[in-house]
């Protein structure tokens, strides 16, 4: 999921059953959860013969069952690669894995660094799946500030950094109008990953020009803010994505998130989410980062309009969120989609490395 700053996804959010979310998250009104309601089916039989992976998506949450209700990060996913695909059950990881006969494996691993973190610690040590020349697409919601990006704009990353690894402290014990924010040092290595240039190019050249979803609800809501970027269709971009705990709401915060960004020499900062640099830490460890890409779609602004507070935007009344999360999960998958079946139609060439573009 995504490391919110608005996003429906807020407390009240939370306590309906059957949701959406977002780092600034999603406007819904059910509640998003990672366990199906209904029993999983029978997990699939050990093979001693691993399964070759060529590309993996992880997904964090689902809202109910992976196909035939209302959908979250993973259903569009599953519906295209793994219906009828028998489960892999992998010890503590918190859902199963589904391949096909393609190699397109993929699974939901939690929301959060943590969470999904182990989960996905827990699939690449999996005797069960060989990793050895696997792709990654780490997909979900996100929130984005109104200066870069829209509702249901897809953003592909070029750097993930993390939001939290430092030192914070009240903004009335700073100097007015300073950070409040200083990094942690010796975690140079943890902080900020640049993905890999080549994969990013490729992905937009492949999916750059895909036709997004939008909705009547999205197409009004853009039009509470003055910002340029805020008021444009659906789109596909790249930028920073950057990954923290924090629920982070408001244009100080965002400020701060964009400071943080060019502190670390990254680009701008576009997309706010919850898992991608613990992630692609994990397989960074076990397997290098030159085949992760991470995918978010954007469902909340990070901050309200000039005619609402922050708190306002955090618990917004009814009625008064952003709308468009179905056209979101959907245009995620869309545009991932590409990049996926490229990849693997053309395995010879991608087994290798990536190709230039």
């Amino acid at each position: 999921m995504t490391s919110f700053s608005s996003f429906a996804f807020n407390a009240r959010w939370l306590a309906v059953p059957a949701a959406a979310l977002l780092f600034t998250a999603c406007a819904s009104t059910s509640t998003p959860t990672s366990t199906p309601v209904a029993s999983a089916p029978a997990a699939a039989p050990a093979s001693a013969t691993p399964v070759k992976v060529k590309v993996f998506v992880a997904a964090m949450f689902e809202i109910g069952q992976n196909t035939g209700d209302r959908a979250g990060e993973f259903q569009h996913w599953y519906e295209r690669y793994w219906k009828g695909a028998r489960p892999i059950a992998v010890p503590g990881a918190l859902q199963p894995v589904y391949c096909n006969a393609d190699g397109v494996c993929g699974a939901v691993l939690g929301m959060g660094k943590v969470n999904s973190s182990s989960s996905m610690q827990a699939i690449l040590l999996n005797p069960q799946l060989d990793f050895s020349q696997a792709y990654y697409v780490i997909s979900g919601v996100a929130g984005t500030p109104p200066s870069r990006g829209t509702i249901g704009e897809v953003s592909w990353a070029t750097w993930l950094v993390d939001y939290d690894l430092g030192h914070r402290w009240a903004p009335e014990e700073n100097k007015p109008g300073e950070p409040t924010f200083m990094p942690r040092k010796g975690y140079e290595d943890y902080r900020r990953f640049r993905l890999n240039p080549d994969l990013v190019s490729w992905a937009m050249k492949l999916s750059g020009n895909t036709p997004l979803k939008d909705s009547e609800s999205a197409r009004k809501y853009r039009l509470r803010y003055p910002d340029a970027a805020a008021r444009r269709a659906p789109f596909v971009g790249t930028g920073t994505h950057m990954t923290g705990d924090t629920f982070f709401h408001g244009p100080g915060m965002s400020k701060q998130a964009q400071y943080i960004a060019k502190l670390y020499g990254a680009d701008d900062y576009v997309i706010t989410e919850m898992e991608a640099a613990a992630i692609t830490l994990v397989i960074k460890r076990t397997h290098g980062t030159d085949r992760v890409m991470s995918l978010r779609g954007a469902v909340n602004f990070d901050q309200g309009s000039p005619k609402e507070t922050t708190l306002q935007h955090l618990d917004p009344a009814p009625g008064e969120t952003a709308g468009g999360f179905a056209e979101t999960v959907e245009n995620i998958e869309l545009v991932g989609s590409r990049v996926v079946d490229h990849i693997v139609s053309n395995w010879p060439v991608w087994s290798a490395g990536v190709p230039k573009p």
